[in-house]
């Protein structure tokens, strides 16, 4: 993208045009993303095998910390370039790309290394037994030995692209991979392909994201001279500045999927009392309800730019009214697909597994999680635009607040007085009291923007 074209985007092009050229890009590669991990549970779903579906499900939580490494270094690096471009220093936008890009690199590494190498006290960790055990570690031998640093490289690279406004490229890339996985799965999965079930999913993933991670390196190789985005270790200079900027943001995030991880796994663990049906129903009922979250987790993100740029140059105004504008558009719409998956639980969950077992525990579970819609919607855009300011201490007292003082405690508690079925309401009564927090929080940095000088 141009200099001019960047300049337009962030500084004059209409809210709503602007809003839809950064977001739409990154909601549909969300989209695209969500789809091929229900790709997963659906193709392996087909072949009526609860332990397979177990496996996938078991091995989730270690999938969900790359988001830990995905947050530090993409978050991080994206919001601290966005702010360094609407500050017109470049230097310092290539810089970071080369810190996150390096950063994530070796993070990878080291997390294939350690999970391979405590592969066993690892599966216990995740509540696996000897039944089910053999197939998650057939799964995690190609999504984390083989898989962890191409699956984290690949969103890292789409949020260093997507920083100064190149949303499209960024999701091209991103869905590139996510579609080639579509096609690869029920290839690997299926009888009548390799037969290879949990673990030729595992392998599909790993070989699309190795062609997503092609794609991006490609794509800066060919605009190397029209980029601010530098992956080359060259420019990689440990400057404090650097380290700082994407630490405030990244680490706050990161420890945010940490304790995700945390939470999933208890859930999981508490599941898994309950055999692999339960825990197989729990698996799908958590995939259908992230098709609508990661669209609100898209749209959060993919305005993260925007949202930097013009509090980084002054202009409150302009980023006022793209907060309030993707406020109004996000939250009825959540609102709406609650609505829908309230009513048709049972035939979501049928889809993915014709088990009538499966059904009544899926059925009951997506009800539950589907509550969560509207307020988590408000709390990722808050959280959203915490990170787009520098704000990671805010971000952080979030991620304490909806984990480790009110989510972890109420599946405690919900699972004592209603053991199993109590368990997905837990998330609807975190996101409920920080969505009230969220709302106080964006009244307060509009009412602090109103108090300092706008731009000239």
């Amino acid at each position: 993208m141009k200099s001019a074209d960047k300049n337009e985007l962030f500084e004059s092009m209409p809210i709503p045009k602007a809003v839809a050229n950064l977001a739409i890009p990154t909601i549909l590669s969300s989209l695209v993303m969500v789809l091929y991990n229900l790709a997963d549970t659906y193709f392996v779903g087909m072949l009526n095998d609860p332990l397979q579906n177990a496996a996938v499900t078991l091995a989730a939580p270690v999938l969900l910390a790359f988001n830990a490494v995905n947050n530090l270094f993409g978050v991080g690096t994206s919001s601290m370039m966005s702010r360094a471009l609407g500050r017109k220093d470049y230097d310092t936008v290539r810089r970071s790309s080369a810190f996150g890009f390096c950063s994530a690199l070796f993070c990878g590494v080291a997390f294939a290394v350690l999970c391979s190498v405590f592969k066993g006290p690892l599966l216990a960790l995740l509540g696996a037994d000897e039944v089910t055990a053999p197939a998650t570690a057939a799964y995690m031998l190609w999504t984390v030995s083989c898989g962890a640093a191409p699956a984290i490289l690949n969103v890292v690279l789409a949020y260093l692209v997507r920083s100064e406004g190149a949303s499209l490229h960024a999701s091209i890339g991103t869905m590139s991979g996510c579609l080639l996985n579509m096609v690869l799965d029920p290839i690997f999965i299926l009888p009548w392909g390799l037969d290879m079930g949990a673990a030729g999913a595992g392998l599909a993933t790993f070989l699309s994201n190795a062609v997503a991670c092609g794609y991006f390196l490609v794509l800066l190789y060919i605009k190397r001279k029209t980029t601010y985005v530098c992956i080359n270790p060259r420019m990689l200079k440990i400057r404090k500045d650097i380290v700082l900027g994407v630490c405030i943001v990244g680490i706050p995030a990161a420890i945010q999927n940490l304790l995700n991880v945390t939470g999933m796994t208890i859930l999981n663990n508490f599941t898994s009392e309950y055999g692999a049906d339960a825990v197989a129903a729990m698996g799908i009922s958590q995939k259908i309800s992230m098709v609508p979250l990661q669209i609100a987790l898209g749209f959060s993100q993919g305005i993260m730019p925007l949202i930097s740029y013009n509090y980084a140059s002054g202009n409150h105004p302009r980023m006022k009214k793209a907060i309030t504008f993707a406020m109004k558009l996000m939250i009825p719409a959540l609102f709406g697909i609650m609505v829908v998956f309230c009513l048709c639980s049972a035939g979501l969950t049928n889809i993915f597994m014709e088990n009538e077992s499966i059904v009544a525990y899926g059925t009951h579970f997506l009800r539950g999680f589907s509550l969560t819609l509207p307020f988590l919607g408000m709390d990722f855009l808050a959280v959203g635009v915490f990170q787009a300011l520098g704000m990671g201490k805010n971000a952080l007292i979030f991620a304490v607040m909806r984990k480790i003082v009110l989510e972890i405690p109420a599946l405690f508690i919900l699972n004592w007085l209603v053991p199993l079925y109590g368990l997905p309401y837990a998330q609807p009564f975190a996101e409920m009291v920080l969505a009230a927090a969220a709302v106080f929080m964006l009244h307060r940095i509009f009412k602090r923007c109103n108090q300092q000088p706008e731009k000239a």
